[in-house]
């Protein structure tokens, strides 16, 4: 970590901090709705006040993001959300429920409106806090982080809910976000003072000019059309993994646990695992189909330790895939617009993870659960596979 500049350790430090403080708020909010109202359908509405509004201002404020300072705005973004965790708490100060049904839809539209915009900004942030070099297993180590955090949290939420009230959580995790603001203070101010002058063009006109400038870069566009398949998989895969371990292979609940923490863990070891290996195209690509054939070998799968060594192989693959193509696209993209084509990169991707959800939902009246694990690994095995040829025949020609 002391190779890293002191910039980077800060966002590092509060990627850390705000990542548990999210995940324990994540948590609580689900089950405090649902004993306020005993309602699927307002869980429904939960979530949907959360991701609605957050794709409609991603998709509209890209191309202001070029113009703003990156590092004060991601800490600025830490503090509002930080006070955003008090509505909550206000409902509780009032003792009336329809006011702490009120806070938490506050809470979750304002969470949902900032995390887009704060993920495209540090994404962007990153080549300007880190040397080129170091730019993928940087992507691995804040990836990694969040994965172990989300790992984390849920036991150590647990273990708030034993020994403290349901509004001390909120406390704990307004707290968590206040340390993160105060951690990314240390963040260099030299990116800052380096903000493009906003050009007063038409709004609509500079954003067609950030998608156009998007799709113009095809190995850019390349590489995010294979990131989205793997975020189709992931969406289809959050339906799917519950039925599959308590139905498909009637599984306990403490034996789901196990399979739902198996990946992040795996992700973990490929973290340590990518500081090890040659970070080329080829590995990345390797990345991408091992963790597709995770997938595919759950249709195969009859006992539950196997299925947990799927998802544990999954984790350990996918980082070679994410932090390289992460760090390719740091690279690639021009400085002067490396915000507005973050924030259309994670667009498409966030896009495709409802996607998922809905095929597989869909898919469940035609097709099996290990049937639709098959067809989301296929999905990204087969492009992974072909990329992965043609880089080693071009390799291969190069040499010669």
């Amino acid at each position: 970590m002391k190779r890293y500049s002191k910039s980077f350790r800060a966002l590092w430090i509060g990627e850390i901090v705000s990542e548990l403080g999210s995940a324990a708020g994540g948590i609580i909010n689900g089950l405090l709705l649902f004993e306020l109202t005993g309602s699927k359908e307002w869980l429904g509405v939960f979530w949907l006040v959360y991701f609605i509004p957050s794709l409609v201002l991603q998709g509209v404020a890209a191309p202001f993001l070029n113009h703003v300072s990156k590092g004060k705005a991601i800490q600025n973004i830490q503090l509002i959300r930080s006070l955003a965790y008090l509505f909550p708490v206000i409902g509780f100060v009032l003792y009336k429920n329809e006011g702490i049904i009120f806070g938490l839809i506050i809470l979750q539209c304002i969470l949902g409106l900032l995390q887009p915009i704060y993920a495209s900004l540090s994404f962007s942030l990153l080549p300007e806090i880190c040397e080129e070099k170091e730019l993928t297993e940087a992507n691995g180590l804040l990836d990694g982080t969040i994965r172990l955090m989300s790992f984390l949290a849920p036991g150590l939420t647990s273990f708030l809910l034993l020994v403290s009230p349901i509004p001390f959580i909120y406390v704990f995790s307004c707290c968590m976000f206040l340390v993160s603001y105060l951690s990314l203070a240390g963040i260099s101010q030299v990116s800052i003072e380096r903000v493009p002058v906003w050009s007063k063009k038409f709004w609509w006109k500079e954003m067609k000019e950030g998608y156009h400038s998007f799709f113009n870069y095809p190995h850019l566009l390349r590489l995010t059309l294979l990131s989205i398949t793997v975020q189709f998989a992931v969406g289809a895969t959050t339906v799917l993994s519950v039925p599959f371990i308590r139905e498909s292979l009637n599984g306990q609940s403490w034996e789901y646990a196990i399979f739902a923490g198996s990946f992040p863990i795996g992700y973990f070891i490929g973290i340590l695992l990518l500081s090890k290996i040659p970070k080329t195209d080829q590995t990345m690509y390797l990345g991408l189909i091992g963790g597709g054939l995770s997938f595919v070998c759950l249709y195969f799968v009859e006992s539950i330790p196997i299925a947990w060594l799927c998802e544990l192989f999954g984790g350990i693959m996918f980082p070679l895939f994410n932090a390289r193509s992460a760090a390719i696209f740091q690279k690639i993209a021009p400085k002067d617009r490396m915000a507005q084509l973050s924030a259309v990169r994670l667009l498409f991707l966030r896009v495709a993870m409802p996607l998922g959800i809905a095929f597989a939902s869909a898919s469940f009246l035609d097709f099996s659960i290990g049937q639709i694990y098959i067809i989301v690994g296929l999905i990204i095995v087969l492009p992974g596979l072909f990329y992965f040829l043609v880089q080693l025949l071009r390799n291969r020609t190069n040499s010669i």
